[in-house]
């Protein structure tokens, strides 16, 4: 219902006393009976169902909704199921992994778990553990200053899941691990890249990278500097929000021109990479901000841009301030094409990783 209809309904507030409190002093006064003719003249005389659909409706249709309000239906999803989705978690929880998919709870796991219209189911592999030393007020995955200890039997882990998967593409992410000073996680991220490159030669890998607390050399070190060791195929570093934003939204050791940094580092060291960032909207951006990061990006050679809808996974994370209608992130997706992206994802559901091979297989960006 709009805010138009909402105001044709008017509520009376009732007094109400706590219970066993009524004085015997004070005399109630006997129910009074009303007419039933006068019931049935109010409710003749007010307003109708046409009142409720008709008005404003072509308005109604493409503008955002209060983040305050119910979630919108063109955020629903399904529960996940299916085979692919049983024999995924299987191997996870045989394996000891994580993934992003449930640890940040994607709308999106029915679909790229369970397959698509392509048949190809894609899953986000989450390494370092499932707990964050960062707090982001908008992610939902647990978080602790001191997480547990690195698995070095994981790179195995990682490679053997993949392989018994059979998918063309992978996105490999990661906690942020600042407990671990000397690198920050960065060699381990760079075996588990390997080893899974050296079992599946074929298979296509994206890494959603930390920032490292912007150290370039250790962002580097993910790309394959160092001898005998393999690289992603796309690189991908999440912005999040606008710059206006970034102290709302991300930990206090994030923030937007290090990010920036991380991106065009990527790029200068290896200028045939792919490299990928990710906006949510619904934060209370505004077109301004939002363009203006976009050109941010474009400026510093980043080729992919995906758009999706911030999601409030618990009462304790950011609120959302709107749902945005997806006509405008249709607009955005214009906007960015016309920028020159080479990839633009823009839609309600999308996420970084969501149907990560259709966006490079479908397109072939990586025909070079």
């Amino acid at each position: 219902m709009n805010t138009h209809s909402a105001r044709l309904f008017t509520r009376s507030v009732v007094p109400r006393c706590s219970y066993g409190t009524v004085s015997s002093s004070v005399p109630i006064s006997p129910a009074i009976s009303r007419p039933r003719s006068n019931f049935s003249e109010k409710l003749h005389s007010g307003p109708s169902l046409a009142d409720f659909i008709n008005k404003d409706a072509d308005n109604f249709q493409t503008e955002n909704l209060d983040g305050r309000g119910r979630l919108p239906d063109w955020l629903k999803t399904k529960i996940p199921s299916g085979n692919s989705v049983t024999q995924i978690k299987k191997t996870l929880r045989d394996l000891k992994l994580s993934t992003v998919c449930e640890e940040a709870r994607c709308p999106n796991i029915n679909e790229c778990w369970g397959g698509n219209e392509t048949n190809t189911a894609t899953a986000t592999i989450m390494i370092m553990g499932d707990t964050c030393t960062r707090g982001c007020r908008f992610c939902s995955v647990k978080t602790s200053k001191t997480p547990a200890p690195l698995d070095p039997l994981e790179p195995d882990h990682v490679a053997q899941a993949l392989a018994s998967w059979g998918l063309d593409y992978v996105v490999i992410t990661s906690v942020d691990r600042d407990d671990l000073k000397s690198d920050y996680g960065a060699n381990h991220v760079s075996k588990v890249l390997t080893t899974v490159k050296q079992k599946s030669p074929n298979l296509l890998v994206e890494v959603l990278s930390p920032d490292f607390q912007g150290r370039l050399d250790l962002i580097e070190t993910v790309l394959g500097s160092a001898p005998g060791t393999f690289g992603p195929d796309v690189f991908a570093h999440n912005l999040e929000t606008v710059k206006e934003l970034q102290r709302v939204a991300r930990d206090y050791r994030a923030n937007y021109e290090q990010s920036l940094k991380v991106l065009e580092h990527a790029k200068k060291f290896n200028p045939k990479l792919i490299t990928k960032t990710s906006l949510m909207l619904g934060l209370g951006e505004t077109d301004s901000q939002v363009t203006s990061t976009l050109k941010d990006l474009k400026s510093i050679g980043v080729d992919i841009v995906t758009f999706g809808q911030y999601m409030r996974p618990t009462k304790r994370h950011m609120k959302v301030v709107e749902y945005v209608h997806p006509s405008k992130f249709d607009y955005w997706r214009d906007t960015a094409t016309d920028l020159g992206f080479k990839y633009v994802a823009s839609g309600p559901l999308v996420r970084s990783s969501y149907k990560a091979a259709e966006f490079f297989i479908k397109d072939k960006l990586l025909k070079h």
